[in-house]
């Protein structure tokens, strides 16, 4: 995306956690406008699953908000490489749960023009770490240190 497309893009990022996992699931969704509008969501889902049905729901709520928004493009960012395959393929799973999820999550694809889904490194999601984080009341997790191109012998 160059120039003037760039700008009809609404952009998203989601997280999801468990705690324990399984265990109660949090959820963190950070959504900005093509004109610069930032709304960010942190949501204890009431429910208890795995990492990878937190993961889901959090995807799930990043697409209706989007679809609430009135966005009809979306570039869709997370770090969960799982979520991300079940919905866009070609990975599936046998887990009822899950499949649930999956199918509500491709219908609510259904309601744009275009969305671009986009796995990212967790480093490159922190605020919706940190949304995901906060709805299970935990503290921000601590920024890595950057790795060093350098080889030690």
């Amino acid at each position: 995306m160059q120039g003037d497309a760039a700008e009809i893009y609404w952009q998203a990022w989601f997280d999801g956690a468990a705690l324990p996992n399984p265990g109660r699931i949090g959820v963190g969704v950070v959504l900005l406008s093509p004109d610069g509008l930032r709304s960010e969501k942190s949501v204890l889902t009431g429910g208890s699953g795995c990492n990878n049905e937190a993961e889901l729901h959090a995807l799930a709520m990043a697409l209706e908000m989007a679809s609430t928004a009135g966005a009809r493009r979306l570039l869709l960012r997370g770090d969960s490489d799982v979520a991300l395959r079940y919905v866009r393929g070609p990975d599936s799973t046998r887990i009822a749960r899950l499949l649930a999820l999956v199918a509500r999550t491709r219908e609510l694809l259904k309601r744009f023009d275009e969305v671009q889904l986009v796995w990212v490194p967790r480093h490159r999601n922190a605020a919706a770490d940190r949304l995901s984080r906060q709805a299970l009341g935990l503290p921000e997790a601590p920024v890595p240190p950057p790795h060093s191109k350098r080889r030690t012998r």
